[in-house]
């Protein structure tokens, strides 16, 4: 583990520096005073150590034997540190201490019994100078000439300190390399357990957001994103608060715990379970809280709708109740009114009492028509349909009538697919898409646009119709598909809680999305009719309770209900 390479790089930066300095040095004492000693091989000597360590430099990127490029950089070294020796005067040359810079480089780069083979050899080196100059083998350069004795003093000092050094060095270096590998083993534990963390926070299927004191966000894991519908980038340093619709539970308040409400970027509303809690370091106290969360967006809708299907049952047993005992005495004062408004003797006060008791029987009829049509047994005939006629046909008529009638309702069409097979009963769904158009021309009384509009959505088809209307409040859309819950005048309220009961046989999925002021849109998600399916046989879907007077005057229902 030790980072040969590393270090050879290391020696190539310090060796240049070293020589440059003793470059200068040099150079400036031989210019303030005279010098007996040889300036050019002394330059030539530094220039030829800075062109082997430029050769070093270049050797070091492409040849991988970084203990054999140790070696020989330690014993270039040594050769060059004697020429300069010898160059400065032998024993009077004051760069005898290069010898043990060597040593010590040696002990880091090479292992013990190396460092010591390149003391012994530094000593030789300069040991061979010394008495090479001292006996004239070679010329000196030397302004002194000690004694024998003197020299043999000199000899043994450093002698002595090669040794100390080498030794001493050795156990530095041995201790550097351990702390050295040591601090690699606790570098990548920690680095691991960094990676564990984070493992396990990306990975739970839960959101995570961590904020600091004022309420930025500083993390969030990927499930947050996903729940968020937002990336990393769009979260970061946000302030939390403003994700969501609804405050958010604060750490020191009892609960700290609560649900919050968002509009996501493709424009539909979830709800979030949000729990908080301090972020707390023993050492440092709290830095900032942590907000866990998850998705109650399914989970609020199946309550709301099996509240819808309480509700919706119980009103079905309601009409079933009723129906035989209104319609009955219906019948009756309307066949009474008829005869009375047959006399010729009545004033015109009273002919015009008449006729509202007419009409308001008329409307007391619709209404009791309705009921029949939510609560009776509706035979379905599935087959294999495409969408779009069917759409066509309910379009084409609107159009008509709105032009019949100058209503200003203008129709705009935006069909992603040429085709849209799906296992339908395709009068049934024609009912449907006419009480979606009848709801938005309502909502639009002087006049406006409704766009319909057919894609792919998955493994559904997506049908939307969105009106120009003044919009729903969010608690008017959680009621909209309840009976009894008609927002125009004179509606009874069914219209769209049959169109709930003919969705759910087709095991489908419908909801509203709108917000005052700005139009709503009523959204209808149909199964794709795939290869492998098998169309679904006609079923009848049973009513809450009938009655047998039920049954006799079930043929007077008519089809299309009022929202």
């Amino acid at each position: 583990m030790f980072d040969e390479r590393l270090w050879l790089a290391w020696l190539v930066k310090v060796r240049i520096l070293i020589l440059t300095f003793l470059l200068g040095i040099e150079l400036a004492i031989s210019r303030l005073a005279p010098t007996p000693l040889p300036l050019r091989l002394f330059i030539n000597a530094i220039l030829l150590w800075y062109t082997i360590s430029v050769f070093y430099v270049l050797l070091l990127s492409f040849w991988q034997e970084y203990r054999i490029q140790a070696v020989l950089q330690v014993l270039t070294d040594l050769a060059l540190v004697t020429l300069v020796v010898y160059a400065t005067g032998g024993v009077d040359s004051s760069l005898n201490f290069l010898y043990p810079l060597v040593i010590i480089v040696a002990c880091i780069l090479l292992p013990r019994v190396w460092a010591y083979l390149m003391a012994a050899l530094a000593f030789i080196l300069y040991v061979a100078v010394l008495e090479a100059t001292y006996f004239g083998l070679i010329p000196s350069y030397s302004t002194t000439h000690p004694e024998l004795k003197a020299l043999q003093a000199i000899i043994f000092v450093n002698l002595f300190g090669y040794l100390a050094v080498s030794y001493l060095a050795g156990l530095l270096a041995n201790k550097l390399r351990q702390v050295d590998v040591k601090l690699k083993d606790t570098s990548g534990a920690l680095e691991n357990l960094q990676a564990l963390h984070e493992n396990i926070i990306q990975s739970i299927t839960g959101g995570l957001i961590t904020t600091a004191m004022d309420g930025h966000i500083t993390l969030v894991n990927t499930a947050a994103q996903k729940l968020l519908e937002r990336s990393e980038a769009d979260l970061l340093d946000q302030p939390v608060s403003r994700l969501f619709l609804d405050p958010l539970p604060q750490v020191d308040h009892e609960p700290a715990h609560g649900e919050v409400r968002l509009i996501a970027p493709t424009g539909y509303r979830k709800t979030f379970r949000v729990l908080v809690s301090a972020l707390a370091i023993p050492e440092r106290g709290t830095l900032g809280y942590v907000y866990t969360f998850d998705d109650l967006t399914e989970i609020r809708r199946l309550e709301r709708e099996v509240r819808m299907q309480d509700r919706l049952a119980a009103v079905g047993r309601l009409a079933a109740a009723i129906a035989h005992e209104i319609r009955n005495p219906l019948t009756s004062i309307a066949g009474s009114v008829s005869m009375l408004s047959g006399i010729p003797d009545l004033g015109d006060e009273h002919r015009q009492l008449l006729q509202i008791v007419t009409r308001e029987s008329e409307r007391l009829n619709s209404i009791i028509t309705d009921f029949l049509a939510y609560s009776r047994g509706r035979q379905y005939k599935f087959a294999k349909v495409d969408l779009l006629p069917l759409l066509e046909d309910t379009l084409t008529l609107l159009e008509h009538r709105s032009a019949a009638q100058n209503s200003g309702i203008k129709v705009k069409r935006k069909y992603g697919v040429r085709e849209a097979w799906t296992s339908a009963d395709g009068d049934k769904l024609k009912q449907v898409f006419w009480n979606f158009c009848e709801n938005a021309v309502r909502a639009m009384p002087t006049g406006g646009t409704l766009t319909v509009s057919l894609e792919s959505s998955g493994e559904d088809w997506q049908l939307n119709f969105a009106d120009t209307g003044p919009g729903m409040s969010s608690q008017l859309i959680e009621k909209v598909f309840e009976p009894f819950q008609s927002q125009f005048e004179g509606g009874t309220g069914l219209g769209l809680a049959i169109v709930y009961q003919i969705v759910q046989a087709h095991e489908g999925k419908v909801f509203a999305r709108s917000k005052v002021g700005q139009g709503s849109v009523f959204v209808l998600r149909l199964r794709q009719f795939a290869s492998h399916q098998t169309l679904a046989k006609p079923q009848a879907v049973p009513a809450q309770a009938q009655s047998p007077a039920l049954e006799t005057i079930s043929a007077a229902v008519v089809g299309g209900a009022r929202g």
